[in-house]
């Protein structure tokens, strides 16, 4: 029997139609200027979705988009792995919903996973198991988000960095190739999970009155309880330091060095973090791209939504070895050695 390898053979992306602009955060009370938001993180709007819509909506929607544009049969699909940290109820899980929706059969494995910005890499791995353990050929990740339900909008320490987004993957199985999902890694630090938290809203803390009552932090930024909270400084901190351990742990596995790589793909923060990140790391820029001014931070849409761009401008062609790596919310990291 040949060896099967999961290959990632289709990306689609969706944003929603609303946009935030650097102008109207600006016009906020307490407002930074439009130059220095734009300075601060590298980003000049965000796409924001409508109060209707949902997070299964954009993937919906990005999962229409592959299969229209890739003319791929629904029926081929075996597995849908959702990742979300919006999902539409607390249950049933988002992704039974989609499968009905977008007329996948009734055969197949659906389940959310509640993961934020690692959570991209880590839906790879988990595709990649369940290909390369022969219990699907095909396997549709999605991605998505909805942060702007969570934020106060005079919350100027998150409001600035988050966009809505979500995005379709196809991971197939491929015999005999040297393509595919290969090397991975992963960490956990459940310390850091008071650092970037919804505090209400669950079983540890339904939400209430007095959840919902907002407060003015010794920064000037207002949320409640029921709102996204980040301690940048803390979160910044952790992905400064874990981060590049996690890069040399994957090239080690993966037997790859920095001039074999083509390209290290991190998780799109902003454009600070990327570029302190890129330069902790001593690697050249243009090896490590950035794609932030008009999506901000779509969590766990961001390596994704910077892929396809990066197919589309022809930086990604067969044979192109890739890194990436997310961080994030839990504290949790991840990272994917492929070659494309």
């Amino acid at each position: 029997m040949h060896d099967v390898n999961a290959v990632i053979s289709a990306i689609a992306t969706h944003i929603p139609r609303g946009r935030l602009t650097n102008e109207e955060l600006s016009a906020r009370p307490g407002g930074w200027p439009v130059e220095q938001i734009y300075e601060k993180t590298g980003i000049r709007c965000r796409p924001i979705a409508e109060p209707g819509e949902c997070a299964s909506d954009l993937a919906h929607s990005a999962a229409l988009r592959l299969i229209e544009s890739k003319r791929l049969d629904p029926e081929s699909i075996d597995a849908v792995l959702f990742c979300t940290q919006s999902p539409d109820y607390v249950l049933p899980p988002s992704a039974c919903i989609l499968q009905h929706r977008l007329g996948l059969p009734r055969r197949i494995l659906a389940l959310d996973y509640n993961l934020g910005c690692s959570g991209y890499v880590a839906g790879l791995a988990l595709a990649k198991g369940l290909v390369e353990s022969r219990q699907a050929r095909r396997v549709l990740l999605l991605t998505g988000d909805t942060y702007s339900k969570f934020i106060h909008p005079e919350d100027r320490s998150v409001c600035t960095l988050f966009g809505d987004g979500a995005s379709a993957t196809v991971v197939s199985a491929e015999q005999s190739t040297d393509r595919g999902v290969g090397a991975t890694v992963f960490g956990t630090d459940g310390r850091g999970a008071p650092q970037l938290i919804v505090p209400a809203g669950g079983a540890r803390c339904p939400r209430s009155p007095e959840t919902a009552l907002v407060v003015k932090d010794s920064d000037g930024n207002e949320r409640s309880s029921d709102n996204l909270y980040m301690n940048g400084r803390e979160v910044f901190r952790f992905a400064i330091t874990t981060v590049p351990t996690c890069v040399e742990e994957l090239m080690a596995k993966a037997g790859w060095d920095r001039d074999s790589t083509d390209f290290l793909v991190l998780h799109q923060a902003n454009k600070f973090m990327v570029s302190e990140l890129t330069r902790k790391l001593g690697w050249p820029a243009d090896k490590v791209p950035l794609y932030v001014e008009n999506l901000g931070n779509t969590v766990s849409s961001t390596i994704p939504f910077l892929l396809e761009k990066m197919i589309e401008e022809g930086e990604v062609v067969p044979g192109t070895r890739l890194l990436l790596v997310g961080f994030g919310v839990g504290y949790s990291w991840a990272g994917a050695a492929v070659t494309w």
